[in-house]
């Protein structure tokens, strides 16, 4: 079952908003759902900073939506406790949505201007819509009934982005265009119709150790001729330094090789699985764009590995990532020949 945190706040100061009509509309739109069976949703309004922090942590939730206002980079309108505006940023609003990735997977902010706060919040979460402009209370309505519909429907959140977008337009208003967002897709990743029979596995005790936050450090130390990689459980694996000649960079299919890299490192016990997966996706987000930054590739794959670094059996890994750690140095170039060290490579 996935549940829905519906937030909203109209602070006393600030234009009057229908928050109470968009709220009953997502609430009538999934009880009529065809998996209605499968959402929960949880309503708190008028929302105070520390009543947002206490809703997440108390409820849990898989989505997130909020119904407000918005003033771009100064941020969303919540109340004070005299029920006027307190603003609050896009950093702290991603530190904040930081701390719960492992459940959360959408989040909604459906006020003006917030697509600063999509993109900041984003960093840590895997769906974020926000508002690339203002956009008007019948708009915003609409949109949310469609993307509830569709969700509801059993379909993913990029679709039912569109769906909400298309509601909007059919509606005849010109602000379909207004929704944006951020989507980071997932290996193996399946709609709600897919996953409705499915229980969470039970976890082992190995898992629950990593829980309980065991020291799971890596240092890797050595010289021209030797290395040796020495993991937080105590795994060892003596390296020595293997001179390689990398291929010239336009034969290598990076697609493939961050695929194949990834697919390796999701065989580790890794209490940062999440953050190596987020990684990963973000390099593959941006090998997509018509003209990729290889640097930020770089950066992406850096975190990727400093995280996987640390997790049980690194040690066991590190062949099978060579060959492909040696093709993706290559496409990113001189500036990223350094990563080669991690796995006891060298030019």
């Amino acid at each position: 079952m996935k549940k829905i945190l519906v937030l909203s706040a109209n602070p006393k100061n600030t234009d009057k908003l229908r928050l109470d009509e968009e709220v009953r509309e997502i609430q009538a739109s999934l009880k009529l759902a065809k998996h209605r069976e499968q959402f929960e949703i949880v309503t708190s309004l008028a929302i105070r900073v520390e009543d947002l922090r206490r809703a997440l942590l108390e409820h849990q939730p898989n989505i997130v939506h909020f119904s407000g206002h918005g003033s771009g980079s100064d941020g969303l309108a919540l109340e004070n406790n005299s029920g006027q505006v307190q603003l609050v940023n896009a950093e702290s609003l991603a530190r904040l949505f930081g701390l719960f990735q492992d459940t959360i997977e959408c989040v909604l902010l459906n006020a003006c201007y917030s697509q600063v706060q999509a993109e900041a919040i984003h960093q840590h979460i895997d769906y974020v819509v926000g508002m690339n402009k203002a956009i008007g209370d019948v708009a915003a309505i609409e949109f949310a009934i469609g993307f509830y519909d569709a969700l509801g429907a059993g379909r993913g959140y990029e679709e039912s982005f569109e769906v909400g977008r298309a509601s909007i337009d059919l509606q005849g208003i010109p602000e379909f265009s207004t929704p944006v967002l951020k989507a980071r897709r997932r290996r193996n990743q399946v709609s709600l119709e897919d996953t409705v029979s499915l229980k969470p596995a039970a976890e082992d005790d190995r898992s629950s150790e990593l829980k309980m936050g065991q020291n799971r450090s890596v240092s890797i130390g050595g010289n021209v001729t030797g290395s040796a990689i020495q993991t937080g459980d105590s795994n060892v694996a003596n390296i020595q330094f293997q001179p390689v000649s990398l291929p010239a960079p336009e034969s290598v299919d990076i697609q493939a090789e961050l695929n194949a890299l990834c697919e390796a490192l999701a065989k580790l016990e890794s209490p940062d699985r999440r953050k190596i997966e987020n990684a990963f996706a973000d390099a593959e987000e941006e090998v997509n764009k018509p003209k990729p930054d290889k640097d930020e590739v770089g950066k992406a794959l850096d975190r990727a590995l400093d995280y996987a670094k640390k997790a049980e059996g690194f040690a066991s890994v590190v062949e099978k990532l060579k060959p492909h750690l040696t093709k993706t140095t290559a496409w990113l170039g001189e500036n990223w020949h350094k990563l080669l060290g991690i796995v006891g490579l060298g030019i």
